[in-house]
């Protein structure tokens, strides 16, 4: 688990990141969100231990890796939002330079870097130079480049970045990939359905302190304080809403032409009587669930609409 403690920096009068706490739990993909100017990349550059923290830690498990920023940087793979690649290299020569850098020897490169370009679809072009590379194979050999020491937790800043969607989508499936084989990855990206659809939990930073942090579904309940349920189906709108109207935990129902969303306050067995009494009086249901908001609503709110 990757803990960032009462965490401050500063430059002269300004400060970028303001006693800033977060958690995010081992094996999680998390979205790291916020506007122009939040202190978002700061605190992923100290998060990586590229920038030294004015105040408060970062702890990796029970270390303080603030004291040890060696330690933090070998357990930690990071990419940035804009990142350099020698033209003139090969795919393996320019691997093969990185894990040089994190002194790993020469006889154990080989099976690391053909592991790496295959977990990253960059097999077939291996020996192809570097400059020859579309954007998004870029994008993939620098997450490669990334992952050449065998870091714990991945720090990812805007790696969609333009792309296009096959791409995105491409990327996407690298880093569930990535999930699975016990990773952690932290993600800020300003495409947030994306960011929504692939991340176990977000967090938004505004100001330089945390807004708000958990599930998109956990967020949206703290924000609205109600549980909206919609239910879509195939009858007359009335009939349902005369139903719904007779249930106690049933409030504030919206009734539009093929569904009807409603606010309810109960247990979750309640909620289940609920449909089972609109099935019972033979309504076509098609479906009955809870409205979860997204994530660019969640974000407008948090921030006061400030543009990210």
């Amino acid at each position: 688990m990757l803990e960032l403690r009462n965490l401050v920096k500063k430059y002269g009068n300004f400060t970028a990141v303001d006693h800033l706490h977060l958690t995010i739990p081992d094996g999680s993909i998390f979205g790291f969100v916020g506007p122009n100017g939040a202190g978002k990349t700061t605190t992923m550059r100290m998060m990586a231990g590229l920038l030294r923290a004015t105040d408060g830690n970062i702890f990796l498990g029970d270390v303080d890796m603030t004291k040890n920023p060696r330690l933090l940087r070998s357990k930690i793979g990071y990419m940035p939002d804009f990142f350099g690649v020698y033209d003139n290299l090969k795919v393996t020569e320019y691997m093969d330079f990185y894990a040089g850098t994190y002194e790993i020897p020469y006889s154990e490169r080989k099976a690391i870097i053909d592991n790496l370009l295959e977990i990253v679809d960059l097999s077939h072009k291996k020996d192809a130079y570097v400059d020859s590379l579309s954007r998004g194979m870029k994008q993939r050999l620098c997450l490669a480049r990334s992952l050449v020491h065998d870091p714990d937790l991945l720090i990812l800043d805007e790696p969609a970045s333009g792309l296009d969607p096959r791409a995105r989508v491409e990327m996407k499936e690298i880093l569930k990939q990535l999930q699975v084989m016990g990773k952690t990855v932290v993600i800020s990206s300003h495409i947030l359905p994306e960011l929504a659809e692939m991340c176990t939990e977000v967090g938004i930073i505004n100001a330089g302190k945390v807004a708000t942090q958990g599930t998109v579904r956990e967020i949206m309940r703290q924000l609205t304080q109600k549980r909206i349920i919609h239910v879509k189906f195939m009858a007359d709108a009335q009939q349902v809403t005369t139903i719904l109207q007779q249930m106690p935990t049933v409030k504030e129902i919206e009734e539009q032409t093929t569904d009807v969303q409603f606010v309810f306050d109960g247990t979750e067995e309640q909620l289940a009587d609920i449909l089972k009494q609109l099935v019972m009086a033979n309504i076509p249901v098609l479906s009955f669930q809870e409205k979860e908001g997204n994530l660019e609503e969640i974000f407008m709110q948090v921030t006061g609409g400030e543009t990210i």
